[in-house]
Parts: structure tokens; C-alpha cells; sequence
């Protein structure tokens, strides 16, 4: 507080503060700083996000804009603040805390789901405190938010805890400013909060003693466990039993697939994971998602968690219930953590819901009943050279809004038909939502449709303008054609390269290498390996990699054998293809099949062409024998960056010296004004080394460094050409750590500044980013143009 010998008269300032402010504790912050300083007044939520009246000196009102600006709640992110003056009169006698107001364009930001933070943890197990062993234990600083609010403003009867009356101690906790549950919305315990309960498959409640110890002997039995989390169900086994994982991948469908786990301390990665200080600081973070490690391969973990593959998905417990099930007697310090759904639906977050669709899965249900009102997966990261990349955004990161420095309308982006997500914006912000998932079922569907509904009411924006994929029968295009908008239809890999502009403001022209599996060409075949020259609303394509048929359409993304073939046939021919020629692992396909696809080749019948890059990573791996059938998507590319990383016996950053900068790739040729990489090159090399003897690892390593050099290569000629610095590196394929930490050396060697996605995902899941943008832009300069017109 100001000496009273400066003191001047009392002066009164209406401040608006917006970004993340709701749900993080800021209100008692504020009214904390405000009561410090002697200031008095009012904070309230409003729509547009915290309005705070404040009357004191002006001294005083400095000190309290610096600390707000400088030194907010740990959870909160300001992203504007505003101040007008106002009338110091009449002066209230205290600062106080008031009722939220409704009104006017909501600008403010929910905020995620918060991992539980230390303080909570120390009650939770400490047998002296009145929520020792509360499930639901929370307060200002961590806990369910964005899974719970029904809308704004971010006030408790606005929240599926409306239906949890808080008791007097809960209530004398809300109410005092030095509490740190001062206005914490889910506020509760044993008393007054929600509970849980245990039950078999049929639905019917069971008794027991102790619910947790009753569910963790479950587990350490081998049963399979449907938890009710955060944002969704989870189905659980023990994490060292390979038996119960075979359990539960038969009943689930799920041959295959990596399952992420779940430890009881970060201590206990390191008996089967290797894990850095930076993927240990991601562990530990506020979202906690799930990290995907190095395996150590020693025997510890089930040996079926994710088979042929060389890392696993892991995380800490983030809610109270997690903790205690670990505290449990019995319960294995490793879980099995996997989606509770069927395969390709979305999560169940109802418990009726999920009794019916998991009943066939689960052996017991361990349910509460604070409903889920916004359904939310577990966010997916990992550590490629330094870098933190998010695979997967939802939960703790979800709905974060995104900041960019261009001007938007209200425009809704619908993205993909893969790992899809949304995306509302408005003005300079953007809101992305969490992983929906795969359009082509109708339960996503379904969900697609009601998570924009509810962004639209959490945000207050109805759009007049709307983006979607070039591709016009993916269910994310269809829906925005009903919308009846002005609609912007935007290249799939034009999307990917904005998508990484955007989220590092850059205006400028860049190069953009997008690899991934497929995206809709306005050439009329599929793209998937592109070099393009990328500006905000157009593009121009460079290059590509090798075109291959897909033969027998989308079976050939399923059945790697199929691009093997294809690769084959585009290297030697119809008559270079027999059953004699064919590699090893090529040899159990007999004359029928093999004349029936040669056929479908030449004559161009359902073998439509692609550049795409994943189906070239399946070309590869069944040239080499790893896999001529998949499961699930990618499974053939990270089955050969797997064996490729066992020859690896150096960091790939050290295979790519600062002299690179002078070689030329054998693979590029140029042709009517466009670069190309040829593929047949790739596959000469691998039956070459078939043949004299190379081992299958070695040959997968040099496939992807020969891939590396070719595209690094082809950027630094289009460089020169184009006197562009900026590289992005976007797609599917960037989450190959080879071929990501490859491009990225190569390329820094050279002088170029490369760029990706790292609070997006670099897949599909920023899709609808990218969108938004350029659509945006569109929607604006075709505006201006008609305004100039008039």
C-alpha cells in the first residue's frame, strides 16, 4: 500500500479481464490482491469474461494492474486486459465477491481439466483430514472443469455439481477468501459430494466393505474393470498380467493396438520405460497425458501391450479415485488404461450407457455419479528431438483457445473424416475442440454434432461462414453443405501446413512438406506426400513422392501386401510382376490373386493413384516382411520405424552433418516444371539388399534415411529457387520420430528454419486449424472485394 504522504484522491477503474479466468481461481485472487492493497469494490464472471470494479488510490490501482498482468493464478492465461475509469463514488467499505452477470458476446475462456495438484494429494492421504479418502477431492487449483460445465459463466449451478448441495463446512470453505477453496465450483466431500459405487456386468449393485480393495483384488485376479473417470469410461487390467491384456483385446476386438497404461508413481517407470527430464516434466504437468515412452523390453511389463512397436503410452493418475485405487491393498503398480468403448465409437460417459455397451467387455463397473456432461479422451504427447508434440488434444488441454494474429469472422472449420476435430472462431481466437475420432460410424457422427452445439453455447457464436475438407464426401464436408453458409472448401494438406503456420503466427510464404495418408487432390488422385509452396489462402505444389496405384481402393490401406505388390508393379512392370519374381515375404500370394490385381493395375480398374506417404511406409514394410495385414491405422509404419531404430546406433541427428547441405539424392527427378521422388528407386534398393543378405532392420533404417535425404534435398533446391527459409513439416508421417528428427537435422544443416506442429497435433486433429484460417481469410478478402465492388 502507497505511503499515506503520496496519497492522492480516490479514483475508480472498471477493468476486463479476458482469456482463461474462469474456473482457475482468479476471483479469489483477485479479491485477495484487492483486500491487500486496501482496495474495495466488486469481481464478478461475466460472459465476456471477469469485470472488476475497483476504488482506492492510484498508486495503489498500479500496483494492482501490475501484479494481475505479471503474476496471475497459475491456471489462468490472460489474453487482454482493459480498463476505463468510473465514478469512485459511492465507496463501498469492502471488496466482495458477486453474483455472475449474464449478457453480452461471450469472450471468455473455459478452462481444461486439471490433473490434482500436490495439496489435494496431501489431504487425500493424510487419515487426520475430513476428505482423507474422498474420490472427489478438489479445490481453486486443480480438478474437473471443461468435463463438467453445462455453460457461462463457470458458477457451480451451471455445473453437473448443481446436483451436490454443498454441506456448512463445504460451504464455510467456499465463502472464506482464505480458504483455498474460495469459490472452487466442485467443491464437496463425503458428506455432501458424489460417490462410488461397484457393480457386476448386469448392472446390480454389490456390497462391500471397501469398494476400492474390493476392485483392485478384481484386477490383480486378471478381471477387467470399467472405471468411470473424468471425462469417460476406462477399461482396466493389470498391466504385468499378459494374460489379462489378451482378455481384454479379445473381448474389445482389439488384436493389436497399443494400450496405454497407468503407474502408481513415476518412480516405477523406470523398472520398463527410459524417460528423459523433459518427458518426465510433460508426465507432471497440469493436462498429464499420456507420454508414449521407450520401452526397455526387459520382460516386466505384458509382453502383448504394444507388440512390435518400440514405445508404449503411459501416465500418472490425475484424479483422486486413480490415487486411491493405487493406495489400494493388492493393486498392481501398473494399469492397463484403455478407452472404455467399443473399437471405433466414442467413449461411454453415461453409466447406464456404458452397463449396456461394455457389458460384454468388463467383468465389474466401478461408477459414480457426478454426470459427465462433455465427453473428453486422454491427451497423447511425446518428446521428437526436443521438441514436445501433442498426437492427440483433449483432456487438460481442451478448450484452450488458440490465438492468432488475423482477423477472423464467425466462421465454424469441420475438418477431416480421420481423427476429427472442430473448430470455432471469432475475431483473433480460435477454439479447437477435443478428439471426436472417425466420422464413418454414426455414434461419432452424433458426437461431432453435439460437441459443435455445445461450443457454440459455451462461446456464443453462431457462424456465418464455414470451412470444410476439398473432399466432398467425407461426413465433416456433407454437414457443412447443410449449413447453407458461404462455404470454403480447403486442400487437405493446404490445411495441415496453415494449421502449423498458425499456431506460430507466420504470415510469410513457406515450404511445407506434408506427409501422411491420404488427402483429396484437386488432380483427381490421392495426395499424401507433398512439397508445396504455402501462403495463408493458396498454395502451389512443388512436388511429391512417386505416384502407386492403390489396388482394390481402401482395402489396399488395410492390407500392406497390396501396396508391396503395387510398389512392384511400378518398378518392373506387368511383366516384371510374376509369382517367381516376387520377394520372400511376397511368395504366399498365388497366380489368381496376383493376375486379378495386375489386372486391376493396367487397366486402372478401383486402383485409383496416390503420392501418399503412409502407403509408401506400407509398400515398405511388406516388401520386407513385417506385415501384410493391419489392424489398426499406421500399424504397418510404426512396425518398420520400430525395426528400423534397432539398427540405429547413433542419434539420427549425427547422421546428418552440416556438410549435407552440398548432397544430391539419387531419388529426385524433375518433370514438366514439378518435382517428384521416385519410388521405384526405394524398391530397387530394398530387393538388392534383400539379395545380398541385409538384414531386414538395416534396410528399414536406410529406407528411411535414403526418404530423409530425398525430401531434404528436393527443400534445399526449391529453397534456392524460391529464396523461402521457412520450412514447415506437417502430416500424419511426422510422428515418425526418424523421420521427423531426420528432416529437422537435415534441414537445420542446411540454414533453413524448420517449423511443426507442438501444441497441435501435426495429424488430422489440426486439420480444421487450418481451415478455419483460410477459410476465414477467404471469407474476409472476398468481403473487401465486394464492398470495394460496390
Amino acid at each position: 500500500m502507497s505511503n499515506s504522504s503520496t496519497r492522492h484522491k480516490q479514483k475508480g477503474v472498471e477493468i476486463l479481464v479476458r482469456g482463461t479466468v474462469q474456473g482457475v481461481g482468479f476471483r479469489p485472487f483477485v479479491y485477495n490482491l484487492a483486500t491487500r492493497l486496501s482496495l474495495t469494490g466488486t469481481v464478478s464472471n461475466t460472459e465476456r469474461g471477469v469485470t472488476i470494479n475497483i476504488i482506492g488510490e492510484d498508486a495503489d490501482i498500479k500496483e494492482f494492474l501490475h501484479t494481475l498482468s505479471h503474476n496471475p493464478p497459475p491456471l489462468s492465461t490472460i489474453t487482454d486486459i482493459s480498463e476505463q475509469p468510473c465514478s469512485p463514488d459511492p465507496i463501498p467499505g469492502t471488496f466482495t465477491i458477486t453474483t455472475s452477470l449474464s449478457g453480452g458476446e461471450a469472450t471468455t475462456s473455459i478452462p481444461p481439466d486439471v490433473a490434482l495438484c500436490r495439496d489435494c494429494l496431501a489431504e487425500l492421504n493424510d487419515s487426520r483430514d475430513r476428505r482423507h479418502n474422498y474420490p472427489f477431492i478438489n479445490c481453486t487449483n486443480c480438478g474437473p472443469r471443461f468435463s463438467i460445465i453445462e455453460t457461462i459463466p463457470y458458477d457451480r449451478p451451471k455445473t453437473s455439481m448443481k446436483s451436490f448441495p454443498m454441506c456448512t463446512p463445504c460451504k464455510n470453505e467456499y465463502h472464506d477468501p482464505a480458504d483455498r477453496r474460495f469459490h472452487a465450483q466442485p467443491n464437496a466431500c463425503h458428506s455432501c459430494g458424489p460417490g462410488i459405487s461397484w457393480h457386476d456386468r448386469d448392472g446390480n449393485s454389490i456390497a462391500t466393505d471397501n469398494i476400492l480393495n474390493t476392485a483392485a483384488r478384481a484386477l490383480a485376479a486378471d478381471r477387467v474393470v470399467a472405471l468411470r473417470g473424468l471425462g469417460g469410461f476406462h477399461l482396466v487390467v493389470n498391466g504385468y498380467s499378459t494374460r489379462a491384456v489378451d482378455i481384454l483385446r479379445q473381448r474389445k476386438k482389439r488384436p493389436d493396438k497399443p494400450l496405454a497404461i497407468m503407474v502408481s508413481d513415476i518412480r516405477v517407470l523406470s523398472d520398463f520405460c527410459y524417460c528423459s527430464e523433459s518427458e518426465k516434466k510433460l508426465l507432471l504437468s497440469p493436462a498429464h497425458p499420456v507420454v508414449l515412452l521407450r520401452k526397455k523390453n526387459n520382460g516386466k511389463l505384458a509382453e502383448n501391450l504394444a507388440p512390435g512397436i518400440g514405445e508404449i503410452g503411459v501416465m500418472l493418475p490425475y484424479t483422486p479415485l486413480h490415487h486411491l485405487l493405487f493406495n489400494a491393498e493388492s493393486c498392481p503398480p501398473v494399469l492397463v488404461m484403455t478407452s472404455g468403448n467399443e473399437s471405433g465409437t466414442p467413449i461411454c460417459t453415461a453409466n447406464r450407457d456404458a452397463l449396456h455397451r461394455l457389458s460384454s467387455i468388463a467383468d465389474y463397473f466401478l461408477l459414480h455419479n457426478r454426470d459427465i456432461v462433455t465427453r473428453v479422451d486422454d491427451s497423447v504427447a511425446k518428446i521428437i528431438g526436443g521438441r514436445q508434440m501433442i498426437f492427440r488434444r483433449a483432456r487438460g488441454y481442451v478448450p484452450e483457445p488458440l490465438h492468432i494474429p488475423w482477423q477472423l469472422p464467425k466462421i465454424l472449420a469441420c475438418g477431416g473424416g480421420l481423427k476429427s476435430t472442430f473448430c470455432l472462431g471469432r475475431n483473433h481466437t480460435c477454439y479447437l475442440s477435443q478428439h471426436i475420432g472417425d466420422l464413418h460410424n454414426l455414434e461419432s457422427y452424433e458426437f461431432f454434432l453435439e460437441s459443435i452445439d455445445h461450443f457454440k453455447r459455451l462461446f456464443q457464436l453462431e457462424p456465418e461462414a464455414v470451412a470444410c475438407d476439398l473432399h466432398p464426401d467425407y461426413m465433416s464436408s456433407l454437414h457443412a453443405e447443410k449449413l447453407k453458409l458461404p462455404l470454403y472448401r480447403i486442400q487437405h494438406h493446404h490445411a495441415h501446413a496453415v494449421a502449423v503456420m498458425g499456431e506460430h503466427g507466420l504470415s510469410s510464404p513457406v515450404l511445407a512438406i506434408v506427409m501422411d495418408g491420404t488427402g483429396y487432390g484437386p488432380d483427381g488422385t490421392i495426395w499424401g506426400g507433398e512439397i508445396l509452396q504455402v501462403e495463408l489462402t493458396s498454395y502451389r505444389r512443388l512436388g511429391h513422392l512417386g505416384r502407386l496405384h492403390l489396388p482394390g481402393g481402401d482395402r489396399a490401406a488395410t492390407e500392406p501386401w497390396r501396396m508391396g505388390l503395387s510398389a512392384l508393379f511400378n518398378t518392373y512392370g506387368e511383366k516384371g510382376l510374376t509369382c517367381e519374381n516376387l520377394p520372400a515375404p511376397l511368395k504366399h500370394i498365388n497366380d489368381a490373386s496376383l493376375e486379378t490385381l495386375r489386372t486391376m493395375m493396367c487397366k486402372n480398374i478401383n486402383s485409383p493413384l496416390t503420392s501418399s506417404c503412409g502407403r509408401l511406409f506400407d509398400a515398405i514394410a511388406s516388401i520386407l516382411g513385417i506385415t501384410q495385414y493391419i489392424s489398426y491405422e499406421g500399424q504397418a509404419a510404426m512396425e518398420l520405424e520400430a525395426l528400423a531404430e534397432k539398427a540405429l546406433t547413433s542419434p539420427i541427428k549425427k547422421l546428418f552433418p552440416p556438410n549435407m547441405h552440398n548432397f544430391i539424392s539419387p531419388f529426385l527427378y524433375e518433370k514438366e516444371g514439378k518435382w517428384e521422388i521416385c519410388s521405384t528407386e526405394f524398391v530397387k534398393m530394398l530387393i538388392t539388399g534383400l539379395a545380398g543378405g541385409k538384414s531386414r532392420a538395416d534396410l528399414a533404417l536406410q529406407f528411411h534415411l535414403e526418404l530423409v535425404k530425398a525430401l531434404a534435398g528436393l527443400t534445399r533446391i526449391l529453397s534456392s529457387k524460391t529464396g523461402i527459409r521457412q520450412v514447415v513439416l506437417a502430416g500424419g508421417c511426422m510422428q515418425n520420430s526418424l523421420l521427423f528428427e531426420g528432416l529437422s537435422s537435415a534441414l537445420h544443416s542446411s540454414g533453413l528454419e524448420t517449423y511443426t506442429g507442438e501444441k497441435l497435433p501435426v495429424n488430422d486433429g489440426a486439420i480444421s486449424f487450418g481451415q478455419i484460417i483460410t477459410g476465414g481469410l477467404q471469407h474476409v478478402s472476398s468481403h473487401t472485394h465486394e464492398g470495394h465492388q460496390g
